[in-house]
């Protein structure tokens, strides 16, 4: 009895650690990283977005508050987002080969546009999530300045 019970065991063991290991996939190019990290979160995985994320504490922390306010919100919120698609708006190659801008939106709040870089970091494209919510201060950010108006 003990044989055959060892043999589960270790074939549990191996089939866990071999599906570990090919869960995410790495992203050929910067529209490929962003696909996959967008999907991952509207799909409610963010232990799976994180992987195509520039790792740092306020990326961290950002992604933290976004599954926070992910887990709180109605079952028909969550289905929508499921249920999207995602929608480039505006591609900017800001340094060729190592440095993208995204515009995007995705099918179930169509009028929210939001902005990601894509970085290439030790031969691997990651999101940099936190330019979300602070591009307006960057200077790779194309913004209309001609119609500023100074009140």
């Amino acid at each position: 009895m003990k044989g055959p019970a060892i043999i589960f065991l270790f074939l549990l063991v191996v089939a866990c650690k071999s599906k570990d290991n090919s869960s995410t996939p790495k992203s050929e190019n910067s529209i490929d990283a962003a696909r996959n990290f967008i999907r991952a979160a509207l799909d409610g995985k963010f232990n799976q977005a994180r992987t195509y994320m520039l790792p740092d504490s306020v990326n961290t922390n950002y992604m933290d508050l976004a599954e926070r306010s992910y887990q709180r919100a109605d079952q028909s919120i969550k289905d929508g987002y499921r249920a999207a698609s995602i929608s480039v708006i505006r591609l900017v190659e800001a340094v060729k080969d190592s440095v993208t801008i995204l515009v995007y939106s995705n099918s179930f709040f169509k009028d929210n546009h939001d902005t990601l870089k894509i970085l290439k970091a030790n031969g691997q494209w990651l999101v940099d999530f936190k330019y979300l919510y602070i591009h307006d201060a960057d200077t790779l950010y194309l913004k209309d300045i001609l119609n500023t108006k100074i009140k």
